[in-house]
């Protein structure tokens, strides 16, 4: 979600002054609201939805819920969370479908917008969903139009309506009409029809509009707008609403590199929900629009349940539950660590993944760096290897790994290093399996739960107080080295915490599942 990433780094290092300070004072509040502005402004927030959203911050967090809190820095931050929701809609909208097929739903927007790319993408989430969509080809004006939807149409293998060419020539209210009937004739459940745009809003864009919504008399109207283009955003979907109307706006291009806050004020400033984001140029790069996951992205926090599903629409449950099994039995070979890597490719990029995870954008370098190639290059050694050489590794002599490297086209120490990962992920997925605590290097043993293997005979002697040496110097020694230990091993609340990994530690993560 790289639109947002200015504002994100912005609202994060807010907070994280925030939370040096125990109690919080009049001061301290406003000095925050007054980053959170300007760190709204620079993102092109529209001004009237930032200082409706200052203002109730600001009087929330000099309420009693901030003074009475526990830890009221977590508090505001919570506060800002909630604020955030309500200025990007509240609560997520779903398409709402017709009673009586066909659903038609109708996409207007200026031209560059994204209409005709996100009318495969809708196209395509929809037939994962057991619909049976018609596009209609009802953008007449701009050059190749009528070419580049029946494109998109077929990458997405959807049924495209394009009695007309297009580059000028036809009625696009008829084709739209007749795309209607021709879908209820061909039974397909939904319609989406595909308008024409214009450099900026003009009336001939709002009259062929109109005409289009009155002849079709759409379920949904959506909006698509360019997430990219500034405060202009709100003056064009304050015209679009004026002139055509829509029940719900598309957000497209999130994963351009502006600031996009204009994107944010669209919601607030129409009274329409935000219902799509797309995230990319892939047909797969959809998501529906979630007000609570996008504000917590925004604020560094996650979006595990995104994740979650990605990852359940991904993953075979079957497939899961047979390596569960080769591992609790120890016969987990390369073959399923070839066939677990494909099923992770099937849920799109690996940055964009990571980033949904909470604090990863502290580790924004890290992230860019990821080569998301590795996965491909790791498959071609795989493949380059003979049945038996992916269940058993260990007959892979010195001529053998030769032989693979030249392959796949890499080296004898890929290979190697594949190897090694491959064995060190292993061990780790079989400590996992049989209920222990994997020791990832680098990072120790888990707070709280012991070294894996450890014994509890030796646990207890190193809570007894008997072991201590009886040498002053290297006692005081022993006791500082418990009481660091103390302190890293301790609770959330207020007692100390574990410390977060450091540069080094990542690095040796990613050793395990990928090149630096």
């Amino acid at each position: 979600m790289a639109t947002f990433g200015t504002l994100s780094d912005r609202l994060t290092e807010t907070f994280r002054n925030l939370r040096t300070k125990g109690k919080l004072t009049a001061a301290d509040i406003d000095g925050t609201v007054r980053e959170i502005r300007r760190a709204l402004l620079d993102a092109d927030v529209a001004l009237p939805v930032v200082k409706d959203f200052t203002a109730k911050v600001r009087e929330r967090a000099l309420g009693d819920e901030v003074n009475k809190a526990l830890n009221p820095a977590q508090q505001v931050v919570q506060i800002v969370n909630e604020e955030l929701i309500a200025i990007l809609g509240g609560e997520q909208r779903r398409l709402e479908f017709a009673k009586n097929p066909p659903t038609v739903i109708m996409l207007a927007g200026l031209q560059g917008s994204g209409k005709t790319t996100f009318a495969g993408k809708l196209a395509k989430q929809l037939q994962g969903e057991g619909h049976t969509p018609l596009l209609v080809a009802a953008d007449l004006q701009r050059p190749n139009a009528v070419t580049q939807l029946t494109v998109v149409a077929e990458q997405a293998g959807a049924t495209i309506y394009a009695p007309e060419p297009g580059n000028g020539v036809g009625d696009p209210v008829r084709v739209s009409r007749d795309g209607v009937e021709h879908a209820r004739r061909q039974q397909h459940d939904i319609v989406i029809i595909d308008t024409a745009g214009r450099l900026g809003v003009d009336a001939e864009l709002m009259k062929q509009a109109a005409d289009i919504r009155a002849a079709v008399d759409p379920d949904e109207v959506l909006f698509v707008i360019d997430a990219m283009i500034g405060q202009d955003a709100v003056n064009t979907a304050k015209a679009f609403q004026d002139g055509v109307d829509f029940t719900g706006v598309v957000l497209s291009k999130l994963d351009g590199d502006a600031r996009g806050g204009a994107a944010l004020s669209v919601a607030s400033v129409t009274g329409r929900p935000i219902m799509f984001a797309s995230t990319g140029e892939g047909l797969e790069d959809l998501e529906p629009f979630h007000p609570d996951r996008m504000a917590s992205r925004i604020l560094d926090l996650g979006d595990i349940l995104t994740l979650i599903e990605q990852a359940q629409s991904a993953f075979d449950e079957a497939e899961a539950l047979k390596v569960a099994e080769k591992l609790a039995t120890e016969s987990f070979t390369l073959e399923d660590f070839l066939e677990q890597m494909q099923q992770l490719k099937k849920m799109g990029s690996m940055k964009k993944m990571l980033g949904m995870l909470p604090g990863m954008g502290q580790m924004k370098q890290q992230l860019e760096d990821f080569d998301e190639r590795e996965i491909d290059r790791t498959e071609a050694i795989i493949r380059s290897m003979t049945p038996g050489e992916r269940r058993n590794p260990k007959v892979l002599n010195g001529s053998r790994r030769l032989r693979i490297a030249r392959g796949s086209g890499m080296t004898v120490t890929d290979v190697n290093q594949l190897v090694q990962r491959f064995e060190q992920a292993a061990k780790m997925m079989k400590t996992v399996a049989r209920g222990g605590t994997p020791n990832i290097p680098g990072m120790g043993a888990m707070p709280g739960m012991g070294r894996p293997g450890a014994s509890s005979k030796r646990g207890k002697k190193a809570k007894g107080s008997g072991s201590r040496s009886g040498n002053p110097a290297k006692r005081a020694a022993e006791n500082a080295g418990l009481a660091t230990s103390q302190a890293a091993t301790g609770s959330g609340f207020g007692l100390g915490g574990q410390p977060a990994p450091s540069e080094a530690d990542m690095a040796e993560i990613q050793k395990l599942f990928g090149k630096n």
